[in-house]
């Protein structure tokens, strides 16, 4: 796969990624291979939505789903894409892991979430942040206006401690925006960058996947990946490496169960 950023533009993502949290890449992903994730994902979706009602620890109408690692939901031009990776490595190290595979998906009803983090700190008594150890990769799989649900997000708070931070969104002086993303469009971001979810008004869900990356000794054993040992296989080494602390299966348990990241926001 061949990239196409130099590496002068993937410094300047890089910036703007450390700068405020996260950096965009626009029509990045072909949209018929996005539509093929749309079309694999709505089934896993509403056996979710049959398995844990209408409300989860996300909110009212908002369903987190994990996916079979499995096509086209394993198509190594998602996770493996060059200049993603480039990135990646240039904010969470060269020798970064993957570990999460999922969706989240606002439908009529939702509402808004509170403002938070997807993580953690590392150091909570301390009241500091610390460089990137966890980033997020998020594309939607339809195109994300204002009325379907939105992320709204706060440009470069990934670095604020808790305090901080409150004391930021009390005040009223936060500066949110919406982030409206096409198919095919890319987000990269810090999991601590204070966002929210915002409902979805529209009869169609609004999925939105989430691939994530951290650094190699971060373990969140709330998320991993199920790789069937046959999917393994024909990975590349580079793609064996980054997957290396997730579980190999010789059989995928397809069965619906409750989702174990329920915590999911600080």
């Amino acid at each position: 796969m061949n990239r196409r950023y130099t590496d002068a533009e993937i410094k300047s993502l890089t910036a703007e990624a450390l700068r405020d949290g996260f950096c965009v890449l626009r029509n990045h992903f072909p949209r018929e291979k996005v539509v093929q994730w749309r079309e694999a994902c709505l089934p896993l979706l509403y056996r979710q939505i049959e398995l844990e009602g209408q409300k989860t620890s996300r909110g009212a109408q908002r369903f987190y789903v994990t996916f079979p690692f499995t096509q086209p939901f394993s198509d190594p031009g998602f996770y493996e894409d060059p200049d993603i990776i480039a990135i990646v490595q240039e904010l969470a190290g060269k020798d970064f892991v993957m570990c999460q595979l999922a969706s989240d998906t606002p439908m009529l009803g939702s509402d808004y979430q509170e403002i938070h983090r997807d993580c953690p700190p590392l150091f909570p008594e301390s009241g500091i942040e610390t460089p990137m150890y966890q980033l997020a990769l998020n594309f939607p799989l339809v195109d994300v206006t204002e009325e379907n649900g939105p992320l709204e997000i706060i440009r470069g708070t990934h670095l604020l401690g808790r305090a901080e931070g409150r004391k930021l969104i009390e005040s009223g002086a936060a500066k949110i925006e919406a982030v409206c993303l096409k198919m095919g469009d890319v987000m990269i971001r810090d999991v601590r960058t204070l966002h929210r979810g915002t409902p979805n008004k529209t009869p169609e869900p609004r999925p939105m996947v989430v691939i994530g990356y951290s650094r190699s000794w971060l373990l969140r054993p709330e998320v991993s990946i199920n790789i069937p040992r046959d999917e393994y296989e024909h990975l590349s080494d580079f793609a064996k490496h980054m997957l290396r602390h997730n579980p190999i299966t010789d059989e995928l348990d397809r069965s619906a169960k409750p989702e174990s990241y329920t915590v999911f926001q600080y």
